[in-house]
């Protein structure tokens, strides 16, 4: 008879994403795993089935961290415009710690379709909301009217990835908040 779970799966996920953001899926050992996840080998694959199901069971809990962290961002502040730049400037403050969605981008693109659907169905909930917010901006004379929200929320998560790359490269933070600034005055 197997022996019942003894481990927090969120902290043993939360482990499993430090490894992956730091050395991506092909670059994460089972060893690297178990050992800072603090379980036993068998215990991943009692748990989790294989590497690959645990990478995915760790970019779905990321992914969902991640998207309410930036709805939060969006939704603060007094006006649309201000929540916007909240959004921005929290993704300059985190660009140390390697997103993995961006790092799963990067190493797979469109080759799984697990991996798609996570970020399609993540990508549409921050997308509709970032949109809104561009909408209300536009009606508070913040962005201007002549702005595609749809357009505008492109650019400005295109250019969230790049502050996330530069900044795995080792892009001065003082930068990446220049970007930010920008992409910002880009909209208005």
């Amino acid at each position: 008879m197997a022996r019942p779970q003894e481990f927090d799966r969120d902290q043993v996920l939360d482990a499993a994403i430090a490894v992956f953001r730091q050395h991506g899926f092909e670059g994460s050992s089972a060893t690297a795993l178990v050992t800072a996840m603090g379980i036993g080998r068998q215990s991943l694959y009692n748990s989790f089935g294989d590497k690959w199901q645990l990478y995915r069971d760790a970019m779905h809990r990321y992914a969902t961290g991640e998207v309410e962290a930036h709805l939060a961002a969006l939704r603060s502040g007094v006006r649309a415009i201000d929540g916007i730049q909240r959004f921005l400037q929290r993704v300059v403050e985190t660009a140390q710690e390697m997103c993995l969605g961006v790092s799963s981008i990067c190493e797979f693109g469109t080759s799984h379709a697990d991996l798609l659907d996570i970020h399609e169905r993540f990508g549409k909930v921050l997308n509709a909301a970032l949109c809104e917010r561009i909408r209300r901006a536009q009606a508070d004379g913040d962005v201007s009217p002549d702005m595609k929200p749809d357009d505008a929320a492109a650019f400005l998560m295109s250019t969230i990835a790049g502050i996330r790359v530069s900044a795995r490269a080792g892009t001065d933070p003082k930068i990446l908040a220049a970007v930010a600034r920008t992409a910002l005055r880009g909209i208005r």
